[in-house]
């Protein structure tokens, strides 16, 4: 198949020899072309079994900016390797698919954010990570949810903010930082599908576990949580914990380093609330697999780009996030 075709597809679409040792020849070519996997929480279990650091976007965005490679592979979504590629211009960063893309940062687009923020003029700009270059283009400072409340925080308590673009996530560090931010109407498509009642159903099913939610869900579903928090916060609490069961409203990648450092606990996922799957996955995070791993890094494609002067915009407050969260500790 021609780079052609590949550009219209997305990914390279070419056969893979039948029998290969796909993780053998991975870990092959990323000595080669010193190259580093970063994979986060919500892939599959076989991309987080190979890859060099698994994490939420604060750590990969940390990990990207530190790491020595010439290469990296963001295995994730779109928005993840733009944020890489800003942080590193001079390396090459790819993805094993571009269609990878997020329902959360779709819900929020470049021109509409900016003309909201231009419609509101003296307030500081908060971005989710979950977001476009461009709208990182024009925030002041751009947060994760394992960080959000701290560096809301950090701002004075009558600072006037807009927050964006996720909806359930802005009410949330409303509702515990007793702020008033003004909130871009966007949301999760995965996180937007747990339901009270399919919480409810679990929790009589297993009455002493822990209820474990991530703030991107709506409040209804936070309210019944015994933990909100981002999936390194869950993860951690779980950790932690004395207790042997789980139910978890988050996408349900995160099992995977749930039962890998906990394999004597029990972790159930919610399902979507219309239970047409066990477990509430999101379709872009899986677009990933070990064969267009494999040939990407073959490749060398596709490889994620950043406009120049979007890029030289956008840095400032995805430094702005690094610098705050070391400062935080976190």
């Amino acid at each position: 198949m021609n780079k052609e075709n590949w550009l219209k597809r997305g990914y390279v679409d070419e056969p893979v020899a039948q029998g290969l040792d796909l993780k053998a020849e991975i870990r092959k070519l990323c000595k080669e072309k010193h190259a580093v996997i970063l994979g986060h929480y919500y892939q599959s279990d076989e991309i987080q079994e190979i890859a060099d650091f698994i994490g939420d976007s604060l750590a990969l965005a940390q990990w990207a900016a530190k790491t020595d490679a010439e290469i990296i592979v963001m295995c994730g979504v779109h928005f993840m390797g733009e944020t890489a590629k800003i942080l590193c211009p001079d390396k090459k960063v790819l993805i094993p698919d571009l269609n990878a893309g997020c329902s959360l940062a779709d819900s929020c687009p470049a021109e509409a954010f900016a003309q909201f923020v231009k419609d509101h003029p003296g307030y500081t700009v908060i971005s989710y990570v979950n977001t476009s270059a461009a709208v990182k283009a024009v925030t002041d400072v751009v947060v994760t949810s394992t960080n959000a409340k701290q560096i809301v925080e950090s701002f004075p308590a009558d600072e006037k903010i807009i927050f964006g673009p996720d909806r359930n996530l802005g009410s949330y560090i409303n509702s515990i930082t007793g702020r008033n931010m003004l909130l871009w109407n966007g949301a999760c498509h995965v996180h937007e599908k747990f339901s009270v009642e399919k919480i409810i159903e679990l929790k009589k099913q297993y009455p002493e576990a822990a209820v474990l939610v991530h703030p991107e869900c709506k409040g209804t579903v936070a309210k019944l949580a015994d933990k909100i928090g981002s999936t390194a916060g869950l993860l951690k609490f779980a950790m932690a914990s004395e207790l042997k069961d789980f139910i978890v409203a988050t996408e349900s990648g995160i099992l995977y380093e749930m039962r890998k450092k906990c394999p004597e606990k029990n972790f159930i996922p919610v399902p979507p609330e219309d239970g047409a799957s066990a477990c509430n996955e999101c379709n872009y995070m899986r677009m990933n697999t070990l064969e267009k791993l494999y040939l990407t890094l073959k490749h060398e494609w596709p490889e994620v780009k950043v406009d120049e002067e979007v890029a030289k915009k956008a840095i400032r407050p995805i430094r702005n996030m690094l610098e705050i969260s070391e400062k935080l500790g976190l």
